[in-house]
């Protein structure tokens, strides 16, 4: 687990803030000028990018403190739904019935923040660039692929030195998002894989090893010769391991760019729901990524604390705009939401209360 904490007094706080119902953590909250700490918790998918986000909004807003813990989106769902922290994050839209268990809190919202891909990462002598056609994926994670040599692969691979050895299989250990979204895809792609095992940020792996958190799982691959795990984008880029290009429903393997992970999301576009959950992997359309997603920070529509629900408004205002430069930096592998997503957002935001008043000037 990862977390993010800015300005050096929040280092120093003496005590954990009292919890209040609803809303949000209690805590630190302003007056007119105290600083105000936000306590967020949830998917590590984001993780760089919040960040670098967290860093820059910080600077420029000294009196906002933003403590984010990477604890998978598993424990952001379950920490936003007891109201146990300001805001939640997650890669995987809550369910009806999550959102329906957590309405005694208040009524959740989800607001994207930025695109993603998740991406199967390996360690192979020379590590060769490699394609996978959605079959062979399902049935290595299945355990019916065991080898490196295995037909099933060279026919994805024709040409490829492959090494005659086991495929050392590396899955998320703790409730995940990028797991909820590298299952949902293999759900869509195989039946067998839909019947046996289907979608979940914990799925019971039919096969392989368990590391915790995206950092985990790039550290148990890049550690292990001829391993092979799923994560997002970033954590290969950042470690240097490459990643395999997929076969997409129109036949054309593709690498996870930011523009193959952008085409998934506008094609999405037209069946995108007014709340904004939704399923983008498995697209339809000539260069889509296949394994593309969308990460949420979850907040309460009603706010309890009017200062700590301004100062998480304002933050996701920024990011919503703003912060979406940084997907320029080719250090940040993710793609900018788009504009229609964006306005769509906004209004989310538009419609926070606290106190019966709007939380936006």
């Amino acid at each position: 687990m990862l977390s993010l904490i800015f300005v050096a007094a929040l280092i120093s706080a003496c005590s954990p803030a009292p919890v209040g119902k609803g809303g949000g953590a209690g805590g630190t909250t302003s007056g007119s000028g105290d600083a105000v700490r936000l306590q967020g918790t949830g998917a590590t998918f984001p993780m760089p990018i919040y960040q670098k986000w967290v860093s820059e909004y910080t600077k420029a807003n000294p009196k906002v403190q933003i403590d984010y813990q990477s604890t998978g989106s598993g424990a952001g769902i379950n920490q936003i739904s007891a109201g146990t922290v300001d805001f939640g994050a997650s890669d995987k839209p809550m369910s009806d019935e999550e959102l329906a268990k957590a309405k005694a809190q208040g009524e959740i919202l989800h607001i994207p923040t930025v695109l993603g891909a998740v991406v199967l990462t390996y360690n192979l002598p020379g590590n060769p660039e490699l394609k996978f056609s959605p079959e062979t994926v399902a049935n290595i994670y299945l355990g019916k692929v065991k080898r490196w040599d295995d037909p099933a692969i060279k026919g994805d691979n024709p040409g490829v030195n492959l090494p005659a050895a086991d495929i050392g299989v590396v899955s998320r250990a703790d409730g995940s998002g990028t797991s909820a979204v590298f299952t949902d895809y293999l759900s869509k792609v195989s039946p067998e894989w839909k019947e046996k095992v289907g979608m979940g940020t914990s799925p019971n792996w039919p096969a392989g090893q368990r590391s915790k958190g995206n950092e985990g799982v790039t550290a148990s691959v890049k550690q292990n010769a001829n391993t092979i795990g799923y994560v997002e984008l970033v954590y290969a880029m950042q470690n240097k391991l490459p990643v395999a290009s997929l076969k997409n429903r129109a036949g054309n393997f593709v690498k996870p760019t930011l523009d193959a992970v952008t085409a998934a999301a506008a094609e999405a576009l037209p069946s995108t729901p007014e709340d904004l959950r939704v399923s983008i992997t498995d697209a339809a359309g000539a260069g889509v990524y296949p394994i593309s997603s969308y990460t949420y920070v979850l907040v309460y529509k009603d706010q309890k604390d009017t200062a700590k629900g301004k100062a998480l408004v304002d933050f996701l205002w920024w990011a919503l705009h703003d912060g979406q430069a940084v997907t320029k930096d080719p250090q940040y592998a993710y793609a900018p939401l788009p504009q229609e997503v964006v306005t769509r957002a906004e209004a989310k935001l538009n419609s926070v209360t606290s106190g019966g008043k709007t939380l936006r000037n």
